[in-house]
Formats: structure tokens, sequence, C-alpha cells
């Protein structure tokens, strides 16, 4: 979870992510932890800028051949 989601915007300070979508995320990832649980396999989740953590987790794990991400697309 990227902290930047859940400040306010650049116009009018709104919440980029109100209190029900945030529920709603937590929800689903939850279920999501459980599903791939059941299956033999989890989730991984942690709090911070991906950046930071993406790096720390690839430093963690010291073998890793590939990343893959995606990037939000933002309207013009």
């Amino acid at each position: 979870f990227d902290p930047r989601h859940y400040l306010g915007t650049h116009c009018y300070d709104f919440p980029k992510t109100g209190p029900h979508r945030l529920r709603f995320l937590l929800e689903s990832v939850k279920d999501l932890r459980e599903t791939l649980k059941r299956k033999g396999s989890t989730l991984v989740v942690r709090k911070g800028k991906p950046e930071d953590v993406v790096h720390d987790l690839i430093t963690q794990l010291g073998s890793v051949s590939a990343v893959a991400f995606h990037e939000e697309v933002r309207g013009i």
C-alpha cells in the first residue's frame, strides 16, 4: 500500500482514497491472501513507497531474476 494514495489531492485536498474504498481494498486483499493460502501460495503485503518496498524485497530475497509491474494510467 502506497501511503501517497491516502493523502489529499493537489486540487482542493480531497482524499484520493476514502474510508469506503480503503475498506473494500483491505477486504479484497484479505480475500486474495486467503484464496492463495488455500492453494498453497501466499501474498506479500507491504506499506510504503513501491520504489522502496520493491528494492527492499529484492535485497531480502537475493535471487530475483525479473520484476514485473504496471503503471497507473493517468488522464490527460
